[in-house]
Order: C-alpha cells, then structure tokens, then sequence
C-alpha cells in the first residue's frame, strides 16, 4: 500500500500493518479497505483526499467532525466547497449532492436523514436562486433539527432575506476562506454545546484554586469519585500545567489531555475513550500534562473536545487548580459551574478576589462559587466576611481534617471511597448538591445558599445548597 506525505514523498506499507491501525478504530478484519491517506508534516493523520475503494459502514468512521451534507447543482462547485470545509479539521463530509430535493419524499431528504448530518451547506446559484430557496425550505421542513447554511454571493441582499426565511442559520458568501468557515462552524459549535448543557445531557464542573496549596485538586479529584459512586458516569478532565490527578488515583496514564488536543481533527468515540486511563471506582481520567507545555489551545479546540465529552458521559468535572489564563477562562465558560477553592487566610482570600476580578470578562464570573477547604469555625468570622472580600458567594465547607487526607493522598486512595470519615461525607453531600441543582435557561446552575434562605420567595423553584455544617 502507498502512503503519500504532504511533503512530497513515498512511504510503504503493507497491509497488515495498515489493517492493525483499521482494527484498532473498530473496523473488522473481515472488511476489505484500500484507501489513500496522507499524513501532514508532523505525522498526524490528515483529512483524506481520495477514496478509491471503501466498503466500511457509516459507524466505523475513522473521524469525528461535524457530519456536513452538500447540495450544489454546480460540480466545481461541489469540488471546492469540499475542499473548503476539509480544510477547517473540524467537518466531515457524509454526503456530496448534485442537485436539489424536487418534493417532500425526494431520496436525498431521507439520505441526509439516513447520514445524520448535522449542517447542510445549500448552494445558491446567483442566476436562479428559486431552486436552491425551495430546497432550504424542505430541508428545514423534513429535518428540523438539521442546520442549514446558505452559500451564495452576498451582492444579492434579496437571496439572503429569502434564504434565511426559508430556514438557513448561516449566509455563507460563495468565496468564503477558509477562516470564514471555521468561523460558522465555530458558532454552530457553541450552540450546540448550549443547547446540550441546558437540555441536561450532561453538566461540566471546573474547579480553581484562589493561591497554590489550597487542595484544589484534592477536591476535584473527591468530588469526580463521589459523583461517580452515586450519580453517573463521570470523566475528570486534568487542565493543570502540570497533571496531579493521577498521582491522587495512583495511575500511570499513557495518554494526556494535550493527546487529545493534538488529534482533535481525527478524533471519535473509540479514540477519546483509548486517551482515557481508567480508575477502579469507573471514574475516567484524561490526564494533565506531565510536562510544562506551550502551546495554547484555541477557543474552537475547547468547544469540540468538551462537546465530544458532554456527548458521552454525565458529568465532566476540570481540575484548573494552578492557571490564571485565556484556557481557564474558556473553560470557565462552557462551565455549568466554577468552584474556586480556597481557605479562611488573608492571602487565600485577597487570591480570591483578583480570580474572581479577572473572570470578569467573561460568562464564567455569573457560575462561580466558594469552596472553602480546611474550614474551622472562626467566632466573629462569617460567611458574609468571606463573601465581601473575594465578591463571591460561599457554596460549600470541608473540614479540616488533614490527618485523614494526607495519607489518602499519599496512597492515591480518595477519602471519598473511605466511609466514616466527616470530611468523605463532605465530598459526597457536594457531589450531591452539585447533581440535584437545577439548569438556568444559558445553563448555569441555580444554586441558592443557607444563609440566603430569606430571599428564596422572590425566587421560587430554585435549589437550597446547604453548606457543609462543620463546627455548626
């Protein structure tokens, strides 16, 4: 078998060698492939230009995108919008369609169905625009829940009007870049992940640290084990500059987050779960980096890796314990809720209050909350004290109890897993509150506080979050 690199140069390989990567991805041995791929400069699998022979059903897909269907009466047309959408790493192509549905039972209605695209690019031809209009409409009449983007020249305003009346998100003009089109699918993408957030498919919880030594990671780790015990499954997401979780699960993972970030262009289900590192309890583990990295992941990476991961468990939980950056702050975003850890010290506090001000910028300021880590009471210290210095409202206390958590991290066993202990009961009544708490309409959590119990009548239906009542 022939491989061509982008760089212009032959590699062999035989076929055995190439069907023991096939099997990996889940294809039989029995299927008989011949397939030309090419690897970009870095030896990453690149989006394949050319098929000559496939026999492989539509769930053994080598790669996960956004399932994209084209309808164009133009083949060059069809050609270049291909090309186009390939290049963005972020599609795939199910179906490539010349010419438009004629009526409501036309075959290619139930061929988009059948290939469960997500977008339909329609184009629109400048000269007869009637055929593309009546074919969004259809379209958007026959799958609803299919997005359609309109392609045509944006020198005709009345083709726009009629095209978005018709039912088309997106008004995509006819010699659009490549960065316009990852800019539309980046807006799909974010929509997406809304509608999947609110609709409760699954909920991502991000915790921060006020100042490095708090237990941030401690406490995520805990709460990941707690709520996987008791409410679903569970991935823990290590977005730390250097990956601690492993260490608290005493595992050896093989694959990282910055695995998945690099492979996000060929990446699906069979692939995100090889990258995970399983824990004994069914937690899964994507884990941090074991090294200091450079590079930054774009704000499109995020939203594709976590839409992935929303997809296929029930809640997401993010150690971010050790960054103030634009990653946390992304992904404080597509956060349901962001819980900062901190103490009852002047430096934890102050810390607190300057994370608090730089998430200002962004949604993630609306879902943050105050877990208080090693909490004693201090008489003539308050909830409100803590609240008024860090402008954050006080979601939870865990109690100090270091003689029980620093073995248990030595030993990479969770104190979550060990009954009998306050602070195991802690993590699990978070978790807890944490599942039970009801979405906003923008998918935040509403959560309500003990000591806010007065104002719950100006806001009916919303959950009451107890804190931890240690020493109380």
């Amino acid at each position: 078998m022939q491989v061509r690199l982008s760089k212009g140069r032959n590699l062999s390989y035989n076929s055995s060698s190439f069907q023991g990567i096939l099997i990996r991805y889940g294809v039989p041995a029995s299927q008989q492939v011949r397939l030309e791929v090419s690897f970009d400069y870095e030896g990453h699998l690149a989006p394949v230009q050319e098929v000559r022979s496939m026999t492989l059903k539509s769930e053994n897909r080598l790669m996960h995108g956004i399932a994209v269907a084209i309808l164009t009466e133009d083949r060059e047309q069809s050609v270049v919008l291909n090309t186009r959408i390939e290049s963005t790493h972020m599609t795939r192509t199910v179906l490539s369609h010349l010419g438009f549905p004629i009526g409501p039972s036309d075959a290619v209605l139930r061929q988009i169905l059948d290939q469960r695209a997500e977008v339909v690019l329609v184009d629109i031809d400048p000269k007869n625009p009637s055929r593309a209009i009546r074919a969004i409409e259809m379209i958007h009449s026959a799958a609803g829940d299919v997005t359609i983007f309109a392609v045509g020249e944006l020198t005709q305003p009345t083709n726009i009007v009629s095209a978005m009346r018709a039912g088309a998100r997106e008004f995509l003009d006819r010699a659009s870049n490549r960065e316009a089109m990852i800019e539309a699918f980046t807006r799909f993408t974010a929509s997406l992940s809304r509608a999947q957030r609110s609709a409760g498919k699954a909920r991502v919880f991000t915790f921060l640290n006020a100042k490095g030594g708090v237990g941030a990671t401690t406490t995520a780790v805990n709460t990941a084990v707690a709520l996987e015990q008791a409410h679903g499954r569970v991935v823990l997401v290590d977005f730390a500059p250097i990956g601690h979780a492993s260490l608290q699960l005493n595992l050896r993972p093989q694959f990282t987050v910055v695995d998945a970030l690099q492979n996000l262009h060929r990446m699906d289900v069979s692939l995100l779960e090889g990258l995970m590192t399983h824990y004994r309890s069914g937690l899964h583990l994507l884990a941090g980096a074991q090294q200091p990295q450079n590079a930054v992941p774009t704000a499109t990476e995020l939203a594709r890796l976590f839409d992935l991961l929303v997809s296929q468990y029930n809640f997401v939980v993010v150690d971010c314990s050790g960054r103030v950056d634009a990653t946390m702050q992304m992904i404080c975003d597509l956060s349901n809720a962001v819980l900062m850890v901190a103490q009852t010290d002047v430096v934890s506090l102050w810390s607190a209050a300057r994370v608090q001000a730089f998430l200002q910028e962004g949604a993630g300021r609306e879902r943050l909350r105050i877990v208080l880590n090693r909490y004693k009471k201090i008489p003539g210290f308050t909830d409100e004290d803590v609240e008024k210095a860090t402008n954050c409202k006080v979601l939870w206390k865990i109690p100090n109890n270091y003689q029980v958590i620093g073995p248990a991290i030595d030993k990479g066993s969770p104190v979550a897993l060990q009954d009998g202990h306050e602070v195991a009961r802690s993590y699990q009544g978070l978790a807890a509150e944490l599942a039970a708490a009801t979405s906003a309409a923008d998918g935040a959590l509403s959560l309500v506080y003990q000591h806010d119990k007065s104002d719950t009548a100006k806001r009916p239906g919303r959950l009451i979050v107890s804190p931890m009542r240690a020493g109380q």
